[in-house]
């Protein structure tokens, strides 16, 4: 693992950068901070597990509240679930998964609701009333 793994490197850029929805070209405000490093902020906040507001402007990854844009507008996309599948592909072909140690979340799974068992009811059906004379 690298010093600084937020850094995002050329080969695995080439696999995320397309991709990313392209930014709308007549976007009001100032000029966007590029997708690239927007993602290496968002990977420093999650890597160091600070809070936004703390992410330092001075690595060059725009503000907190700009990464955390980015990511809610990547997240809307789908952009997260296609890397992954990209991602475990490109590793299960270089041999690099061990499937033996797989682990299933069941919250990603949907639960089968099947069949419900028959319970007895009471009938509200009419019935001879029981002599008691």
């Amino acid at each position: 693992m690298s010093i600084r793994p937020w850094i995002v490197d050329d080969r695995l850029w080439m696999l995320i950068e397309p991709l990313l929805p392209p930014w709308p070209e007549r976007s009001p405000g100032p000029r966007p901070v590029a997708d690239r490093l927007c993602l290496q902020g968002i990977l420093y906040v999650l890597y160091n597990d600070i809070s936004w507001q703390l992410l330092p402007l001075e690595l060059g990854f725009g503000s907190g509240q700009t990464c955390w844009r980015r990511l809610e507008r990547w997240q809307q996309a789908g952009i997260f679930g296609k890397l992954q599948r990209i991602l475990l592909t490109e590793l299960h072909a270089a041999g690099q998964l061990d499937w033996s140690r797989a682990c299933v979340d069941s919250s990603h799974l949907r639960a089968k609701k099947g069949v419900p068992t028959p319970v007895r009811r009471r009938s509200t059906g009419a019935r001879r009333a029981v002599d008691v004379t």
